[in-house]
């Protein structure tokens, strides 16, 4: 995986108050929602929707969504 260090990941969102919308790369995909914090290993996002990689909606908004650090990509805003 591309980010095995959860130090580095977390300096990766220290820039981001809790509430910032962001982009969460996982695979071929990516999320979309608020940046609610990292625990346990996960990054959490609220009011977050699941988009392919070529931008289109795979599934509807989820009020709450775990992504597994390991698993992330990328992070934008």
């Amino acid at each position: 995986m591309l980010f095995r260090n959860l130090g580095f990941i977390g300096a990766l969102f220290d820039r981001y108050p809790v509430g910032t919308r962001l982009g969460i790369g996982v695979d071929a995909s990516f999320w979309v929602g608020r940046f609610e914090g990292l625990q346990d290993g996960v990054a959490i996002l609220s009011k977050a929707q699941l988009f392919a990689n070529m931008g289109k909606p795979v599934d509807g908004i989820r009020p709450l969504v775990r992504i597994p650090i390991c698993k992330i990509t990328f992070v934008s805003e």
